[in-house]
């Protein structure tokens, strides 16, 4: 649980701390995961002191959590943002080419994700079958009205949706190995060779 104040507006000072404390966190639960990590590994990658860093969270799994929490809300929102009333195949590269951008520019929140999902998701677990199983019903369904009227090709949407992840994630979650097997020549342009690729 988080020590910051909910009746209490945070200074700026304060803000920032917290900033800073997300920041170093993710960099240290994206490479350790969450057993892995340690308070002081936080408190050096922020330049915080340990006892600086207690006082604003109760430990590292209220950072952790908060987190977590903000960052499936983000992962998600370029699924809402898939209209029934937009033309479908646009629709659906736009939010082929979202998850794609967040894979580029946001590697370690993926592999965070990654991460949780992997040892059983116990903090998300509440959210993932009753939100994220909300969304992806609705939007399963958009895209099968798509597919019933004739507008796209027949397809499971459900496998759609995921395949849209898989595709797209690995290039966060394996940037690693998309490098080593693409070499340094190529290494650069992976997210438009992905993205070309994907949309054809």
């Amino acid at each position: 649980m988080s020590r910051a104040r909910s009746t209490r507006k945070l200074t700026r000072i304060q803000r920032e701390k917290r900033r800073a404390i997300f920041e170093a966190a993710l960099d240290v639960f994206s490479e350790q995961g969450l057993r892995g990590a340690t308070l002081e590994q936080i408190a050096t990658a922020s330049g915080l002191s340990k006892q600086n860093i207690i006082y604003y969270f109760d430990g590292k799994e209220a950072i952790y959590s908060e987190l977590l929490g903000g960052l499936l809300e983000t992962w998600i929102a370029p699924l809402r943002e898939l209209s029934a009333e937009g033309e479908p195949l646009e629709e659906i590269l736009t939010y082929m080419r979202r998850k794609l951008e967040m894979s580029r520019s946001m590697p370690r929140e993926s592999r965070l994700f990654a991460t949780e999902i992997l040892r059983g998701a116990p903090l998300l677990d509440e959210i993932l079958h009753d939100g994220l199983r909300k969304l992806v019903d609705e939007k399963a369904q958009v895209i099968a009205a798509w597919a019933a009227a004739g507008r796209i090709a027949p397809i499971d949407p459900h496998h759609l949706i995921f395949s849209v992840w898989s595709m797209t994630q690995h290039y966060a979650d394996f940037d690693l190995q998309v490098c080593a097997v693409l070499g340094e020549a190529r290494s650069a342009g992976r997210f438009g060779e992905a993205e070309a690729f994907l949309t054809t």
